[in-house]
């Protein structure tokens, strides 16, 4: 059942299992904002709570029309980042469930395998460092003999060696949250869209649950909810969020790394698994790899490029000009005239210039944490990739700090 702006569907006394000092009347237990494919997935699993109600803010018209519909849609092993780390944990453990679920309910999926392609000794020994971290995790990947290389993808260049990642695959987003959040709403969530919150007052600091002022998209009518929990699943907007809540101490400021993506037309190369460079210190992403649709096409990056403005999607030719001496140096028989600009994301980041693998200067992990102070307040913060294939594994973690 969708929420009509304006309209609040019931008020439920609700005693809260996971605190000691319960809301009363409170209109939601649980009031998710950003319905990205982090935000369907938790807002999913905690409205699967008996005695809860969960309601989904979203300012767009509908589900995942920012970050998660505007990425490589690969379901990514883990093999990047620290064994601490959040994205290591819950990449590893979404991989399987993402893998299950898509299985089981017949979300278009499909396991490409990935290559680590080096073209000389710096980049071989950056991609013996993934494959050693990789086995220390569990994670399946092998070293590919030149023969075993040439003869499965003969157009693909890796002059000193290739590593493979077993469980790498891609998966079709928007059918993923097609899923989702249909079943959000049979497990009884409501979702309002259109919906930009504007305001969040923290009632009695927390203790008292949450007051969540929303203006319509469509009329400008203002109006307002009660929570006992606020989960900030908001993207690029999440920084705005917290900064609605926490004090001005705790503020943050956005960052946003937009990655433009390079359709290609031609028929001729078409390797069949996914091709990434061997990835050096320093850089902020993947750098501009080979992904693949389900369909079979084609698709070189995301590359990067820090900007100000997270609405700016609009390509830029001359990320072409850059792009197209990366895609060559493991793809060196591409047509460049079928090579055209396609789409662009942005990435959100606590920080400008910094890494988004564990293996350069100033590796900004996922936060996800009920915040000090306000209980009930769970914040989410730099899901960037590997969030769609954690998405599932980060609800639970979401459910488990609500749920304890």
């Amino acid at each position: 059942m969708a929420v009509r702006v304006g309209f609040v569907p019931h008020l439920l006394p609700l005693r809260r299992s996971f605190s000691s000092a319960p809301v009363r009347r409170a209109d939601f237990t649980h009031a998710v904002i950003g319905a990205g494919v982090v935000g369907l997935a938790v807002a999913r699993r905690l409205a699967s709570t008996e005695g809860t109600s969960t309601i989904l803010l979203e300012r767009h018209a509908s589900p995942g029309t920012e970050t998660s519909s505007r990425n490589s849609e690969v379901i990514h092993a883990g093999l990047y980042y620290g064994t601490d780390t959040l994205k290591a944990q819950l990449c590893i453990q979404g991989r399987q469930m993402m893998y299950e679920l898509c299985a089981k309910q017949g979300i278009p999926h499909r396991n490409t395998k990935k290559w680590i392609v080096a073209q000389d000794d710096e980049q071989w020994g950056a991609c013996l460092r993934v494959h050693k971290h990789a086995q220390s995790l569990g994670i399946p990947t092998r070293i590919l003999s030149q023969e075993e290389a040439q003869r499965r993808e003969p157009e693909v260049r890796a002059l000193a060696g290739v590593v493979e990642s077993e469980s790498t695959g891609i998966v079709d987003s928007h059918s993923l949250m097609t899923y989702l959040h249909g079943d959000f709403e049979n497990r009884g969530g409501d979702c309002a869209f259109l919906t930009p919150v504007t305001r969040i007052e923290a009632l009695d600091g927390g203790r008292a649950g949450y007051r969540i002022h929303t203006t319509s998209a469509e009329d400008g009518s203002e109006t307002s909810i009660t929570a006992e929990t606020v989960i900030n699943s908001a993207g690029n907007s999440a920084c705005h969020i917290n900064n609605m809540v926490l004090p001005p101490a705790r503020h943050l400021t956005p960052y946003y790394a937009k990655g433009t993506y390079f359709s290609y037309s031609a028929s001729f190369p078409r390797p069949s698994v996914l091709v990434y460079p061997a990835t050096l210190p320093g850089h902020a992403g993947l750098g501009t790899h080979l992904t693949l649709d389900l369909s079979g096409r084609i698709r070189f990056g995301p590359d990067t490029e820090w900007v100000d403005d997270p609405t700016d999607l609009r390509p830029s030719r001359e990320r072409l000009a850059t792009a197209i001496p990366e895609i060559r140096a493991y793809l060196p028989n591409i047509d460049e005239a079928a090579i055209d600009l396609d789409y662009c994301g942005i990435r959100p980041k606590l920080a400008r210039g910094g890494s988004s693998v564990n293996n350069g200067s100033g590796f900004q992990d996922f936060i996800i944490r009920e915040e000090e102070g306000f209980p009930g307040f769970v914040n989410l913060l730099a899901i960037e990739s590997p969030g769609l294939t954690s998405s599932l594994a980060i609800a639970e973690r979401v459910h488990s700090l609500l749920h304890k």
